[in-house]
């Protein structure tokens, strides 16, 4: 009995062997992208130290002294964090409320198109912003809602009013972050819903027309359905940008005027780091926002599966 085992599991072993050296251009093949992972992602976790370091630039960090947990406790005590923080969770908040649900509906919309032509153009009409750089977008927002000259202050001045100072302004700060992310990114996020729209049977159209169903009550009950598993996972993905809120958005807008409602955690480690070169206090922000992202995410998993839904493991 044992030598049948023994002859079993030196049969598994070679059979295993045989197919991994089968398989070895496919490793030599994803090797580059390991190599860039563990260059880029790993090996800079290094730096994590500074966290625990009093470092000072053109000093070396491995000979910076250990000082604890004290960078943690400043900026934990700093109001200015907090404010940021407070910033960074309302506009992600917002995100998910009004720009998430957007590319859903826009697939929807364009799936119900039934001119082929008319349905190519819009579908690449809605795709076009998401290649413009945000510097750009922040050069047509500025150019055209500016006090001076600006088109629609140009109009409001018109009917008598006093023009409205738009990029400099708290209050109008967070409709423009909507508007301009909606604007930007809903064509190209409906990409993978468009996707999923047409993996559903058509069977199940025609039996919901055959049941009386209408156009929306089709999309209603089947459409939206099917869409589920996806948007589940998408939701999941948009978990980590909780903290994250984008500094290639935020950063060309915001100005002293808007700096109460505009200053999120990402411009906020960008001003102490690269402006008054706190980059212990920097890194040590970095490490507490990393973990929490990370707990975040593996709590909404985690939830998502429990619901019914779809995890991204």
């Amino acid at each position: 009995m044992s030598r049948g085992t023994e002859t079993v599991g030196l049969k598994s072993g070679r059979t295993s062997f045989v197919r991994m050296k089968s398989m070895i251009p496919l490793y030599l093949f994803i090797l580059p992208g390991v190599i860039i992972v563990v260059l880029f992602n790993y090996i800079p976790m290094l730096g994590l130290q500074l966290a625990f370091k009093d470092y000072n630039l053109g000093t070396s960090m491995w000979a910076s002294p250990w000082i604890g947990l004290d960078h943690f406790r400043e900026f934990m005590a700093s109001s200015d964090f907090w404010e940021a923080t407070a910033n960074t969770f309302l506009l992600t908040m917002l995100r998910l409320l009004f720009t998430f649900p957007a590319p859903i509906i826009l697939a929807i919309l364009i799936n119900e198109i039934r001119n082929a032509a008319f349905k190519r153009t819009v579908q690449s009409i809605s795709y076009l912003p998401h290649f413009i750089s945000w510097v750009v977008v922040f050069g047509f927002l500025d150019a055209l809602l500016s006090i001076q000259g600006g088109a629609v202050n140009s109009v409001i001045q018109s009917f008598g009013i006093e023009p409205i100072p738009f990029m400099g302004s708290e209050t109008w700060f967070r409709p423009l972050f909507l508007i301009s992310s909606i604007w930007k990114e809903v064509g190209w996020g409906s990409i993978l819903y468009l996707a999923a729209i047409t993996a559903i049977n058509p069977e199940l159209y025609e039996a919901a027309s055959m049941d009386g169903a209408g156009r929306f009550k089709q999309m209603r009950y089947v459409t939206l359905p099917a869409l589920v598993p996806i948007i589940s996972i998408m939701l999941v993905l948009s978990i980590p940008g909780l903290l994250s809120i984008g500094i290639d958005q935020i950063y060309p807008m915001i100005n002293a005027a808007n700096m109460g409602v505009a200053e999120v955690i990402d411009t906020y480690v960008l001003r102490l780091g690269i402006g008054q070169a706190q980059y212990s206090m920097t890194t040590a922000i970095g490490m507490v926002t990393g973990i929490l992202t990370t707990i975040l995410l593996l709590i909404c998993n985690t939830v998502s599966k429990r619901l019914g839904g779809e995890g991204i493991w």
